[in-house]
């Protein structure tokens, strides 16, 4: 005999399993907020030799083209500390000193004008040093970023786990938080990077109920595109879902000016940070009754550059694009030469194939003119109940 499940629970649920952030503090880098309600924010890193101003400055300035809005230098030598204000001083967006092993780099990096510090106090040799870099931060009145690292956990902490584990990593970000608030310091962002996508996840959620600091998420040492970025967004996807995470760095090996648009593309897909219209199209299959493929290319040229908050359905298929295009703002179902466009789910007008793109783009600037504040609240307000809400920020 069958048996009849209870469904009366699914009444109970929220419609929309969309989270809200985890609430942390600001902390403000060279005059961009990070944390508390603020846009997540996506950084990169040069991978030039930083004493090679002109080379690095010339990648700061593509990552900056390319919407970067933090970049990180490596400083392991002096000549890399000693060349920090010239680079300061070509670049708009603020600048990271990033420091490994060597805690009088990041002494010296402070006597110049960066905007932040990034440290992995495990491996500059012990708490001592750390205290040094810490009230010299302090003093300067300029922001750190612990940077506890699977791989370089402490070796006790090793022991007592067993190995680089979630509790691990957590337990090595609150010992130096609690060693760096005892110096009467609190300008910190967290991050707990691991190239192990589930230790990860898991260490980011363990820290997030023990702990306030704004988190800097990624994987590290994701590898080479494409699986690197299919590797980073299977990682941040249920960190930033869960509501963790306030800036964000996609590890790539090679350029990293790509790095950028990943970034914004995981944001934009898990709607935490939406800065461009979304185009929804069905798969290709034997359906499928006009070009979609034509006309999809057609709609991406035709939107580029726009930072309409949006999402367009372009669907050819008659059997679940009616259904599928309604959840759209703007949606058409198509077939055999000819659409239907709906707007916010009632259909407005009837088209042929040579028509939809235009069509289409008339109902964004409709949208638009709609949506002419493009606040978040606006947004939500547009959106049915059972849709999902898009988190609009600049």
């Amino acid at each position: 005999m069958q048996k009849k499940r209870n469904l009366s629970m699914l009444e109970q649920v929220s419609r929309s399993p969309h989270k809200s952030r985890h609430k942390t503090r600001e902390v403000v880098v060279g005059g961009i907020a990070i944390g508390g309600d603020n846009p997540i924010r996506v950084q990169s890193m040069t991978t030039t030799d930083t004493f090679d101003v002109a080379a690095t400055v010339a990648q700061i300035h593509r990552l900056e083209e390319a919407g970067c809005e933090l970049v990180r230098v490596t400083v392991p030598k002096a000549q890399d500390a000693a060349v920090l204000s010239e680079i300061k001083k070509s670049i708009k967006i603020p600048l990271i000193c990033d420091i490994h092993f060597d805690y009088k780099m990041a002494l010296a990096a402070l006597d110049h004008p960066v905007d932040k510090i990034r440290i992995n106090p495990g491996n500059i040799g012990g708490n001592d040093r750390f205290r040094q870099v810490v009230r010299k931060a302090k003093e300067r009145g300029l922001p750190m970023r612990i940077g506890v690292n699977a791989g370089s956990l402490e070796k006790e902490l090793v022991e007592k786990y067993g190995f680089p584990c979630p509790p691990a990593m957590v337990e090595s970000a609150i010992r130096y938080i609690e060693i760096a608030e005892s110096e009467g310091y609190h300008d910190m962002i967290i991050s707990l990077k691991s190239s192990d996508v589930p230790t990860a996840v898991e260490a980011y959620r363990l820290y997030a109920q023990l702990a306030d600091y704004p988190t800097h998420i990624g994987i590290t040492e994701a590898g080479k595109p494409p699986y690197a970025v299919t590797k980073s967004a299977a990682g941040l996807a249920p960190i930033l879902l869960d509501g963790i995470g306030d800036t964000i760095r996609i590890s790539l090996l090679g350029d990293p000016v790509p790095e950028i648009a990943a970034g914004f593309d995981i944001l934009q897909a898990t709607q935490r940070r939406v800065r461009k219209p979304e185009l929804i199209a069905c798969p290709t299959c034997g359906r499928l009754a006009i070009d979609l493929e034509k006309i999809i290319a057609d709609l991406e040229k035709r939107l580029e550059g726009k930072k309409t908050p949006v999402k367009i359905s372009v669907l050819g298929c008659v059997v679940n694009g009616p259904g599928e295009a309604r959840e759209a703002d703007i949606g058409i179902a198509a077939g055999n030469g000819k659409g239907v466009i709906f707007r916010n789910g009632e259909i407005v007008r009837h088209v042929l194939e040579h028509e939809m793109v235009d069509a289409l783009l008339e109902e964004v600037q409709l949208w638009e003119q709609t949506h002419a504040s493009n606040t978040t609240d606006s947004r939500k307000d547009s959106i049915k109940k059972h849709s999902l809400p898009m988190l609009t920020t600049p």
